[in-house]
């Protein structure tokens, strides 16, 4: 990505890499999908090239006429992912481009540094990985175990950033782009210690990148193994989630046929109760650590324009600061109550 501050149009991109050249020498990563699947993400993945190159050229303009020193880039390939997180309407992926950069602006802690060796020890940990079978619907699961993480080895941030680098290899292919991703979160062992680090500013910082600050689709959030501690945990994200993300949101407890009623065994681990053996991180891991070039750009130097308000970015500054300063409060006795 480019951090050049002018607007000047870029050739045609050759595309996003397919999920053969994203993943290379791991052909267990390929799944086999229904015809009815195929047929409806080539539909999409193919759209005419006049079509393409107008709701692209459209975005790229409006970009120049309306926020001119983003510094974004404008290759074809990028702005389509943002086009296909908003269904090519053109003001909700210009405003989603924006908050993209604002989100990188604003939270220092995640966004410097973002590159793949620099969260070593979180893969290492297994806190996050990305399962090596595709779902039914084409969508990678991206598996987050927060049990995995010792808060006194590191802050809860390296977490995120691993989580936002993994996205980020992910939307890489554009069969994502279309089909999006599907998220399995396994609570088994989280305490309230741990849970206090996920407080409100947190928790509302991680939700708006994930809904309007990042272009990818979230179909489906699988919550697992979740401790009575966990209804504390959602109480603090609810508010913050929009009504369609949330009825997105299934929590299975210990109840792995619950589960796999939204995630077939055959693509699942033994861990939970799955065909398709032990759970490797090693390979995703390898895979994330290779494209270090791809995360080499510094972003952290992105001026945002200054003829922007603060109700067009995501980030609202010290009122948000203060709401969830607010809401800190009555957190703890909270999560005690559920504990």
């Amino acid at each position: 990505m480019s951090g050049d501050s002018d607007c000047t149009r870029t050739s045609p991109s050759a595309g996003s890499p397919s999920d053969t050249e994203l993943l290379p020498d791991r052909p267990k990563y390929v799944c086999s999908l229904s015809p009815d699947l195929v047929t409806k993400a080539r539909e999409e993945l193919q759209e005419k090239p006049e079509w393409r190159l107008r709701d692209v050229q459209a975005l790229r303009d409006m970009v120049c006429k309306e926020y001119p020193s983003l510094g974004t880039c404008l290759d074809d390939a990028f702005l389509l992912r943002f086009l296909r997180a908003r269904k090519f309407d053109y003001d909700r992926a210009l405003q989603l481009l924006v908050n993209y950069h604002s989100c990188r602006r604003s939270w220092p802690e995640v966004f410097n540094n973002l590159k793949p060796s620099a969260i070593k020890p979180v893969l290492e940990s297994g806190f996050v990985t990305v399962l090596p079978h595709l779902d039914p619907e084409g969508r990678h699961v991206v598996c987050i175990r927060p049990d995995r993480w010792t808060p006194g080895n590191y802050p809860i941030t390296e977490n995120i950033r691993a989580i936002y680098l993994t996205l980020e290899k992910l939307i890489q292919s554009e069969e994502t782009q279309v089909n999006g991703i599907v998220i399995l979160a396994d609570y088994k062992g989280v305490s309230l210690s741990k849970a206090s680090h996920f407080g409100p500013f947190v928790a509302k910082k991680v939700i708006g990148i994930l809904q309007d600050g990042f272009p990818i689709r979230i179909k489906a959030v699988n919550i697992i193994n979740e401790p009575r501690i966990f209804k504390g945990i959602f109480a603090i994200i609810k508010p913050f989630l929009k009504e369609k993300i949330a009825n997105r949101f299934f929590l299975h407890g210990s109840d792995l046929n619950s589960l796999h009623q939204n995630i077939p065994p055959v693509i699942l681990p033994e861990e939970y109760g799955g065909t398709a053996g032990k759970l490797d991180i090693s390979a995703w891991n390898e895979l994330l650590l290779a494209s270090e070039e791809d995360f080499l750009h510094d972003f952290s130097q992105l001026v945002l324009p200054c003829d922007s308000s603060p109700h067009d970015m995501l980030v609202s500054g010290d009122a948000d600061e203060k709401q969830c300063d607010d809401s800190l409060r009555g957190m703890k006795p909270q999560l005690y109550y559920c504990y």
